[in-house]
């Protein structure tokens, strides 16, 4: 780690990805003039400030590009998140929409990492350039900044397995090498825009103003669930509602699967069969037990009732966090149900959140298996998935993902109680900034907000959103001594 090169390169790296962030906030310029909002100097100095920036670092260390410790691509994933929030703070501060820096880093913080968390509690009042911000962060943040540049940048000259598992440590993959990493990662691109634009037109078509379409299809195709309005999806038609309900359900999905299936590669879909499964049984499960539940408990019809309770149920699921009632006020074990769906999350290769549903049936197999060796000790039953063994290596390395996220999420919600947040607040919010789906409960949940959280506690739950965004162990592996030994 004692190489001045690759730390040169480092910055080389960061300073594309800079110009990137640069070039995106100068597309808000776009509403600013069209809605004459008063925010077009100061959304184009923070463009430009980042566009110098990001320029500056890529073409003073241009000539660096290899980067061969393993090592530095958690160190850079980890410097990107930071200096992509450090930066996306600019918009905020430069119209003063937020009275605080510690704000301002909460909301963009919750922006690239498409939490959905916000400290606006009336977001209908913000300028539309703001708003466009805002959204334009979680859909890029969704995907995963670093995956963009990997699939738009052909030579990068670091390794690129090394910086895809580092970000998405989550993603279903199924090879290491540098091409077929480049082909999934492109695949997956191809898969988010067609489904961004695709529902941007149909929202369109169901009497959606063009403005309100691209907000919330950037917002919910990332699992990200900030929204133009402050009753969040609410006020919206029945069928916007359930259109984006749709945009939620697909975006737990697997997106090199969706690849799959509109390429007509059966064979290949075959091997993830059981994770697309448990996937849906818990959505049919979980939308049934709400349903019923808000039909039974709040005097819902039965059509609300349905309605109510599959979007939210898939918001949750889908760690999107849009919110179409306030279920804060709903039954209180449907209320429970819907954290422990947040903290499973979606899919694997998704951009949901969570723990993913592929190692929650991993951990219950494991379970099954260790129950049936205990019945017959000298049975040989290994966990299975997609009808192949899994390698005792995959299955410690999820043990070892859930302790770390459960004690991440204990020790989130103690350092919330610590910060003046009462318990049953600091649950909701340690886990609904650690699963990415934002909402928590009590104050913070429903169509609340977190503006009322004291500072320490904002930086709290910023940390949280980090960890969850880069699933704990990204950054946690730079605090260990043997990560800065040469």
């Amino acid at each position: 780690m004692r190489n001045p090169t690759e730390w040169k390169a480092l910055l080389r790296f960061l300073g594309i990805i800079l110009t990137a962030e640069g070039a995106l906030m100068a597309l808000c310029l776009l509403p600013a003039i069209h809605f004459s909002d008063g925010t077009l100097w100061r959304i184009a100095a923070s463009s430009a400030a980042t566009l110098a920036t990001g320029c500056g670092l890529w073409h003073t260390f241009r000539r660096h590009t290899r980067i061969n410790d393993r090592r530095m691509s958690y160190l850079l994933v980890t410097l990107l998140w930071l200096t992509l929030t450090l930066f996306a703070t600019l918009p905020f501060l430069a119209t003063a929409t937020t009275p605080s820096f510690t704000a301002a880093w909460f909301e963009a913080m919750s922006g690239v990492t498409s939490c959905g968390a916000t400290v606006f509690s009336d977001v209908g009042g913000l300028p539309a350039s703001v708003l466009f911000w805002r959204s334009m962060t979680q859909w890029f943040g969704g995907f995963g900044v670093v995956l963009l540049v990997l699939a738009l940048t052909p030579r990068l000259g670091i390794n690129k397995y090394s910086l895809y598992t580092a970000e998405a440590s989550g993603a279903d993959n199924t090879g290491k090498t540098t091409v077929r990493t480049t082909v999934t990662v492109r695949r997956t691109l191809a898969v988010y825009l067609s489904l961004t634009v695709i529902f941007i037109i149909l929202l369109m078509l169901s009497g959606m103003h063009l403005w309100d379409a691209v907000n919330l299809t950037f917002t919910n195709i990332s699992s990200g669930g900030f929204s133009p309005y402050s009753d969040s999806i609410a006020s919206l038609t029945h069928t916007q509602q359930y259109l984006l309900a749709a945009q939620m359900l697909l975006s737990g999905v697997n997106f090199t699967l969706l690849f799959l299936l509109c390429t007509f590669r059966w064979r290949q879909v075959r091997h993830k069969v059981d994770q697309v499964g448990f996937y849906l049984a818990t959505c049919l499960i979980a939308s049934a037990f709400v349903v019923l539940s808000v039909h039974s408990h709040t005097g819902c019809g039965w059509s609300d009732a349905l309605r109510l309770g599959t979007v939210q149920t898939l918001s949750a699921l889908s760690t999107t966090g849009s919110v179409i009632d306030d279920y804060t006020q709903w039954w209180t074990p449907a209320t429970f149900l819907l954290l422990m769906l947040s903290i499973c999350g979606g899919m694997a290769g998704s951009t949901s959140g969570g723990l993913k549903a592929m190692r929650v049936l991993i951990l219950m197999r494991n379970a099954r298996s260790i129950l049936r060796s205990r019945l017959h000790p000298n049975a040989v039953d290994p966990v299975r998935l997609n009808g192949r063994p899994v390698s005792g290596h995959i299955i410690n390395n999820v043990m070892v993902i859930f302790i770390v996220f459960g004690a991440t999420l204990m020790l989130g919600t103690m350092a919330l109680m610590l910060g003046g947040v009462n318990a049953t607040e600091a649950i909701g919010a340690s886990a609904g900034c650690l699963t990415g789906y934002g909402p928590g409960l009590g104050a913070s949940g429903g169509f609340g907000s977190y503006a009322h959280f004291s500072a320490p506690a904002l930086w709290v739950c910023s940390l949280l959103m980090l960890l969850g965004r880069l699933e704990c162990m990204t950054v946690i592996i730079l605090f260990l001594p043997r990560f800065w030994r040469r």
